[in-house]
């Protein structure tokens, strides 16, 4: 059964969440405040958090950074107010996917499990590919080009597509989310070289996301991971009216 945290000051609202959701099969923590739903992530295992932006004790946008500097909990954002710049901020800290009120109890479950499809086909798409390597080094067969793990480098920087483990120059590990992985590999397969938005989207396998502008809000998250400076990016450049285009040598 796949564990809920719920975050929303409205008890209606906490309410509806709670119920329909428990009537599909999930198990369902629905908190009202922030102090609530870090007891609720310390308690047990949480597959996914809804969390509202506007709270009385701290805003949904502080606590999803709060979530996403220790974890990679799939979150969708909950706002009263269809604003772009709500979503995009949502997005940039992290957010994987975000809902307007009123909602329906139908649309947030098809929400709730596209997201949630998209985290386990990451994760089962990674375990795949450790066992394929396995068999083939077992057989005595080298890696197929495809499934091969490979060490990418680049500016200081290393990559393990087997591990998913990114060390920046100093040694520390860096976390990514799923969308931030798939781009980060995109660029290092083709460093150098101008990809438009729609080469990014077919290469890094970003369908599932709802915006027009996922591309743009993924690259921006990179940028605040790798780049010194992410106002003035060295590594991953804009080039107007073309895409972006990955300013390293990469070898791997």
């Amino acid at each position: 059964m796949q564990h809920i945290v719920a975050v929303d000051d409205d008890e209606s609202v906490r309410s509806l969440i709670n119920d329909y959701l428990t009537e599909q099969g999930f198990s369902v923590a629905a908190v009202q405040n922030g102090a609530e739903m870090h007891a609720a992530l310390n308690t047990s295992k949480v597959d996914l958090v809804l969390l509202d932006v506007k709270l009385p004790d701290e805003d949904g946008f502080s606590l999803a950074r709060e979530i996403r500097a220790k974890s990679n909990i799939p979150i969708i954002m909950l706002t009263g107010q269809n604003h772009e710049v709500d979503r995009v901020l949502g997005l940039e800290l992290g957010a994987d996917d975000y809902l307007t009120k009123p909602f329906s109890p139908r649309e947030l479950l098809a929400r709730i499990k596209a997201v949630l499809r998209r985290y386990e086909t990451g994760g089962a798409k990674v375990a795949a590919e450790k066992a394929q390597e396995l068999m083939e080094r077992r057989a005595g067969d080298p890696p197929s080009r495809r499934d091969e793990f490979r060490t990418y480098r680049f500016s200081g920087w290393e990559l393990s597509t087997g591990t998913r483990r990114l060390l920046s120059p100093a040694g520390v590990r860096v976390d990514l989310t799923n969308g931030e992985f798939a781009m980060l590999v995109t660029f290092l397969k083709s460093p150098q070289r101008v990809l438009s938005r729609d080469q990014l989207l077919e290469s890094s396998r970003l369908h599932d996301d709802i915006f027009d502008r996922s591309i743009d809000v993924q690259i921006l998250r990179l940028r605040r991971k790798i780049e010194s400076d992410p106002n003035e990016p060295k590594l991953i450049k804009t080039e107007r009216g073309a895409g972006y285009i990955f300013n390293s040598e990469v070898t791997a």
